[in-house]
């Protein structure tokens, strides 16, 4: 469990900013903050800079010790500034990702030479087995709240169906809440309420449930040892719809989330992660899938995910602890049709437009056996990405894919710096680019650093503001989804241990159902995306770093020689010929590059 019971982090990182020069830095990332406990002088200030892609705020705990402070949200790039007269403790804590017990996004700023002991909240632990204990809202509790209040570690919380308007956060652990019925026992957050269910214990489940109109997240987990989320529905949420963030010892399953301007199912800051995705729909997300900084023993089996703006996007970015991105499974998936106009986004998460699979900055990851198809862009993309550090793609594997109907390429790999990337044999005939991609290290004439990529996301990151975007609130309402079997005698099992009870279905799933004849009419489409084939002409040509540097030495050459010859009274038709060609060429080489990133950033 993260708390703010971290060591005493002392440091003190002067500012520009005339309203905060000389104050104490500290970052606000998704979701911690970067120094949970500062020392300052008497008088002095702290600045908490939002330095991640969320909203976040600070909330004192005790605000009769505090100065006068505004406990808004702080967007991501602003700061808040405040000067602490008095020596003390001043406790705080983001009521957006964490509580006032100090679980989750919480901190403290120490006064002078006040003493700081930790503020512990009497932390109780988790356990396995069940208490045997049922609690029925609204029969015995008048609200999910009230029951999870009165719990303890082990007990089931069953809730009849209803329409329940509360935030639900979980500090308790390993409770098991249940819903009677998956499509009608809903908590909506009526966009006033940060999350659905907000859990901040090791080892719960929640199951059987829907989680709709929070301005953040439906079901969050964050900081914990041991989350389980089965047969969920989460929809026109602000944020994410189904969210484990630095967490591990997880699984997500028969589940459903729509609606997202960020991700429909999201797994964040985690390594080892230990946890699995299987038998879940994603769809009219911004984004279906988002990792960053997230991996090893994560596997993405056995799901849907269609018809979002992009599909599945494991990435690294500095916002996030624990980069970069590597080792994720992504294995005998459906991946189709995610190149949506319709669905909403915010932030970075509309730069996956148009592809099936963006391996972002990310290392070692295995794309194999998915069937992907109908994307504006690419079916699978590996490239590196930029945040405060630049991110190549390296060691990341792409084999045995079913890959048709994608506009630039089925996979490509982009530079500048990529290395190491293996594209080995596909299921059927796929299209490269670029189209010397092979399984071997790809140095050698620069195979796996085509410029083309990276130019196209630079377009795409200079439209991002100009971009209006669909409004998450009215999104389409899901269908009914299936609801979990016998939930009222179904056993309830904490989830502890949660990875290690299906580490075994990570191989050998099943595909999902009916991907044969999807597939065989996605075969029949036309290519998608502006221009298909003038994209498999740029992908014969790559435009990487090793070839631009090789015709640079080319111009250079006919450069001197023509130099030389005016030098000595020479004939120079021949090196101004040979000069003009050349430069002719590169224009139409760097030409034809630039024309294709255009055409392929859209957003």
């Amino acid at each position: 469990m993260r708390r703010f019971l971290a060591p005493l982090v002392f440091s003190a990182v002067a500012c520009s900013d005339p309203v905060t020069q000389g104050a104490t830095q500290v970052k606000m990332l998704d979701n911690a903050y970067n120094a949970p406990v500062v020392r300052i002088p008497v008088g002095a200030g702290v600045a908490f800079t939002n330095a991640g892609r969320n909203p976040h705020n600070i909330v004192p705990i005790d605000a009769t010790k505090w100065p006068a402070i505004d406990t808004s949200a702080v967007a991501p790039g602003s700061k808040l500034a405040v000067t602490l007269a008095a020596a003390g403790v001043y406790e705080f804590y983001c009521s957006y990702h964490g509580t006032k017990d100090g679980f989750g996004m919480a901190g403290a700023v120490v006064v002078g030479d006040a003493e700081y002991t930790g503020g512990k909240r009497g932390q109780l632990q988790a356990v396995a087995q069940a208490s045997g204990t049922v609690r029925r809202v609204p029969e015995q509790h008048a609200s999910i709240q009230a029951a999870v209040d009165a719990a303890v570690p082990g007990d089931l919380i069953l809730i009849a169906p209803g329409i329940y308007r509360e935030e639900v956060t979980v500090t308790t652990p390993s409770l098991v809440i249940r819903g009677l019925d998956r499509n009608t026992t809903i908590v909506d957050g009526e966009f006033i309420r940060p999350n659905g269910f907000n859990v901040l214990a090791d080892g719960v489940a929640l199951e059987n449930l829907t989680a709709r109109n929070a301005t953040l997240n439906g079901f969050f987990w964050t900081g914990v040892t041991g989350y389980r989320g089965r047969f969920l529905t989460a929809y026109n949420n602000g944020d994410y719809g189904i969210y484990a963030f630095d967490s591990k010892d997880g699984l997500f399953e028969d589940s459903y989330a729509s609606g997202s301007p960020d991700a429909g199912f999201y797994i964040g800051q985690c390594f080892p992660c230990r946890a699995l995705v299987r038998r879940v729909i994603s769809e009219h997300n911004a984004v279906g899938y988002s990792g960053t900084n997230a991996g090893d023993e994560l596997y993405i089996v056995n799901s849907i995910w269609r018809n979002n703006r992009g599909g599945l996007v494991p990435n690294t970015l500095d916002t996030e602890l624990y980069p970069p991105q590597r080792a994720t499974t992504i294995r005998r998936n459906l991946i189709h049709d995610n190149s949506s106009r319709s669905g909403p986004g915010k932030g970075l998460s509309p730069l996956a437009w148009g592809n099936g699979i963006v391996l972002g900055g990310g290392r070692e990851n295995v794309v194999e056996d998915n069937i992907i198809f109908h994307h504006a862009g690419h079916g699978v993309i590996v490239a590196p990405l930029a945040d405060a550090n630049f991110w190549p793609a390296k060691g990341n594997r792409v084999a045995d894919n079913r890959i048709t109907a994608s506009g630039r390429a089925d996979v490509s790999v982009g530079g500048p710096m990529s290395e190491g990337n293996c594209i080995a044999a596909q299921r059927g005939d796929v299209s490269l680019a670029p189209a010397s991609l092979r399984c071997t290290s790809g140095r050698a004439g620069g195979e796996e650093n085509d410029l083309t990529p990276t130019l196209a996301l630079a377009l795409r990151i200079w439209r991002l503001n100009s971009v209006t975007y669909p409004d998450w609130k009215t999104q389409p309402i899901p269908p009914p989804q299936p609801t979990m079997p016998a939930p009222e005698s179904a056993p309830a099992v904490p989830a502890v241990g949660e990875f290690d009870r299906v580490r075994a279905d990570t191989a050998g799933v099943p595909m999902p159902a009916a991907w044969d004849s999807l597939f065989a009419a996605a075969q029949a489409l036309p290519l998608p995306g502006p221009a298909p084939r003038l994209a498999r002409v740029q992908a014969l040509l790559p435009l990487s770093p090793l070839r631009l540097l090789a015709f640079a030495v080319l111009v250079l050459a006919a450069a001197l020689t023509l130099r030389r010859a005016r030098r000595t009274n020479a004939p120079t038709a021949r090196a101004r010929l040979a000069l003009r060609s050349l430069l002719a060429v590169a224009a139409l080489w760097v030409g034809l590059a630039v024309t294709i990133a255009s055409l392929y950033s859209g957003i």
